[in-house]
């Protein structure tokens, strides 16, 4: 008599575990890369309250929202004293009327100065040279 076990499907038990075991890192690793990069706070009420203001609209549905958060990530040790990193959650009422009251989508920054106007808008930069020229154009250094 044979020792080894074998399901209905004759694979071994071992190879269903190590599938088993695969299957839930990868699950976990996807979960994982869809978490925030860093902590943007969603209160927009702390626009136009003397502090200029970087928001990102983010779906969580899409990329390009996630993508700039992690390049304004890289600035705001330089910027985080004299500007607030903020972001337009589109999955929330008050995310989505920003974001129409802006013309955003998912990716798009606006600057606004402290009063609350807007300075600039981007659409999905690329680099942190994108963004410093549009704090530098506002006359934020």
């Amino acid at each position: 008599m044979d020792n080894t076990t074998k399901s209905a499907s004759g694979m071994p038990a071992w190879a269903k575990i190590l599938i088993t075991m695969v299957v839930v890192v990868a699950a976990g690793a996807l979960m994982l890369s869809q978490l925030p990069r860093g902590v943007f706070p969603t209160d927009l009420s702390h626009i136009g309250q003397g502090t200029p203001a970087l928001v990102v609209a983010r779906d969580i549905n899409y990329l390009a929202g996630a993508e700039v958060m992690d390049l304004l990530n890289g600035m705001r040790p330089e910027y985080g004293d004299r500007v607030e990193f903020l972001v337009a959650h589109l999955g929330q009422p008050e995310g989505q009327a920003f974001a129409r009251r802006h013309a955003m989508r998912d990716g798009t920054l606006v600057l606004l100065a402290g009063d609350g106007s807007r300075l600039a808008r981007l659409q999905a930069p690329q680099t942190t040279d994108e963004v410093r020229q549009a704090l530098l154009a506002a006359g934020i250094h």
